[in-house]
C-alpha cells in the first residue's frame, strides 16, 4: 500500500514547477527593488560577448517583461489583433503555452502589452494594454479568473495603454484602474472577488506599478500617479497619506521605499524627491532635477540611487541628499539598467548596446559590452527597445518585440 502511495504521487511531483533561489517572480523581482540576490556571476563579459543559449522569435510584438520562476518563463505578446500570455522553457526557450488575454492595444510607439506578469502559489496573473486582468495556472495555462479594470471597476485606459505589473501580496491582486470608484483596487487572488477599491483615492491612472512597504504599524501599498504619491492601508484600502507630484505627460518608475522614506522619479523635465514618512503624513526632504527618469528604471543600493536621468546621462544620486554623485553621458546613451552580483546591466534603448559596469559611487567603470543581435524588423518607427534587463537563475533575458534573448551570465 505505501509502495502504491509513491508510485502515485511521482507524476504529480513531477509536473510541478520547482523553484528556485534565482527566481525572479515578477517586475523588478521578488521585493520590487531590482536588486538581484544571486552570486557567482561574471564580473568581466568576453570581449566577443555573451554566450547565447537560446533565441526565440515567437515572443510577439510589445515590451511586455519578464517573470523566472523555476523553469518557467513568462511574459506577454500581441498576435494579430490579440494580446496572450506566454509560457516558455526558460532552459530552451520552447514555447509551453499561450493563452489570450484581451484585444490588441494600438499604440504610435508600437502595438501590444506592456508589463510583467506576477507568479505566486502556482498561478500567474497578467494585464492586458486594454485592462483585462487574467489568472492562469503556470502549469496548464488554465484561466481562472478574468476582471476588466474598465468594465468592472470603472477605470479608464491611460493614452499609452495599461503599463502597470500588478502586485500580488497576502492572498491579493493590487491594481491601478484609476478613477471615481477607487484609483487602486485589490482582489482576491484565488477568485478574483473585489476586497476593496480606495474611496478616497481616485485619480486617474498612470504607468507605475505599486510597492508593498510596513510602516507606522501599517502594512500599504504604494503608488504614484499624474499629480499625487500616497499610501493605502492593506487590509480596507484606506488612503493614510498623500504627497502632491508635478507629473507631465506621463508618470512610469516604480517608487523606493527603505526606512520610512519613498523616493520617486519621472521624465518630462519633472525631476525626483525623497518625501520621509510619519503616522500618516509625508513631509518632503528634497526636490530636485538630478534623476529625471523617464521609464528605464532607477535601483538603490546601499546609500545610493542609479539610473538613467534626461540630460544628465547615467546618474548615481545619494538617497538621502539628492546629490549628484557621478554622472556619464558619453559611454552609453539612454536605457534600462539591472542589477546582480556587485553589476550593473545598462541597456541602450537605441541601438541595443548592452553594458556591463561596476556598481560603485566612485564612477562609471565598463567591464565588457555587445549588441544585441539580431533585432526585430516589426518594431514601429517610433519604438525603441525598452523592454527592461531581467537576470534570473544565472541567465540573461533581454527582448526587443518578439525577439527574446537568454544569455548565460554564470561565471565557472
Amino acid at each position: 500500500m505505501v509502495m502504491k502511495k509513491v508510485i502515485f504521487l511521482l507524476p504529480l511531483l513531477s509536473a510541478l514547477t520547482i523553484s528556485h533561489a534565482g527566481d525572479w517572480p515578477g517586475w523588478r523581482g521578488p521585493d520590487r527593488t531590482d536588486v538581484s540576490k544571486e552570486t557567482g556571476l561574471l564580473q568581466e563579459w568576453p570581449e566577443n560577448g555573451l554566450k547565447r543559449i537560446w533565441l526565440s522569435k515567437e515572443g510577439g510584438l510589445g515590451y511586455s517583461g519578464f517573470s523566472v520562476v523555476g523553469n518557467r518563463l513568462f511574459t506577454m505578446g500581441a498576435f494579430e489583433q490579440k494580446e496572450k500570455l506566454l509560457a516558455l522553457d526558460a532552459l530552451t526557450g520552447k514555447k509551453l503555452w499561450e493563452v489570450e488575454v484581451g484585444a490588441l492595444l494600438t499604440n504610435n510607439w508600437g502595438d501590444g502589452p506592456r508589463m510583467s506578469p506576477a507568479v505566486a502559489d502556482g498561478l500567474v496573473y497578467a494585464l492586458g494594454g486594454r485592462g483585462k486582468l487574467v489568472c492562469v495556472e503556470i502549469e496548464t495555462g488554465k484561466i481562472r479568473w478574468s476582471k476588466g479594470l474598465v468594465e468592472d471597476l470603472g477605470g479608464k485606459v491611460p493614452g499609452w495603454g495599461y503599463t502597470e505589473s500588478v502586485l500580488v501580496d497576502q492572498g491579493r491582486v493590487i491594481c491601478t484602474p484609476g478613477g471615481k470608484k477607487g484609483a487602486l483596487a485589490a482582489l482576491d487572488a484565488k477568485t478574483g472577488n473585489v476586497l476593496w477599491q480606495s474611496k478616497d483615492f481616485t485619480d486617474g491612472a498612470q504607468y507605475s506599478s505599486p510597492i508593498v512597504i510596513e510602516h507606522g504599524g501599517n502594512r500599504q501599498y504604494v503608488q504614484l500617479v499624474m499629480t499625487n504619491l500616497v499610501g493605502i492601508k492593506a487590509d480596507n484600502g484606506d488612503l493614510l497619506w498623500k504627497s502632491a507630484w508635478p507629473g507631465r505627460t506621463a508618470v512610469i518608475p516604480t517608487p523606493i521605499h527603505d526606512d520610512g522614506f519613498v523616493y520617486i522619479s519621472s521624465g518630462y523635465g519633472v525631476g525626483c524627491k525623497l518625501v520621509k514618512l510619519g503616522a500618516n503624513s509625508a513631509e518632503d526632504v528634497y526636490d530636485n532635477k538630478i534623476m529625471k527618469n523617464h521609464h528605464g528604471g532607477v535601483i538603490k543600493l546601499g546609500d545610493h540611487l542609479y539610473g538613467y536621468s534626461d540630460g544628465y546621462g547615467w546618474v548615481c544620486q545619494d538617497f538621502k541628499t539628492g546629490e549628484l554623485v557621478w554622472n556619464e553621458k558619453k559611454a552609453l546613451g539612454k536605457g534600462a539598467i539591472a542589477y546582480a552580483d556587485n553589476r550593473f546591466i545598462c541597456q541602450s534603448e537605441r541601438d541595443g548596446a548592452v553594458v556591463l559596469i561596476e556598481a560603485s559611487p566612485k564612477g562609471w567603470k565598463e567591464m565588457g559590452r555587445f549588441v544585441l543581435t539580431p533585432q526585430t524588423l516589426l518594431r514601429k518607427k517610433s519604438g525603441k527597445i525598452w523592454t527592461h534587463p531581467v537576470i534570473s537563475n544565472g541567465k540573461l533575458y533581454l527582448r526587443d518585440q518578439e525577439l527574446i534573448f537568454c544569455f548565460d551570465v554564470k561565471s565557472g
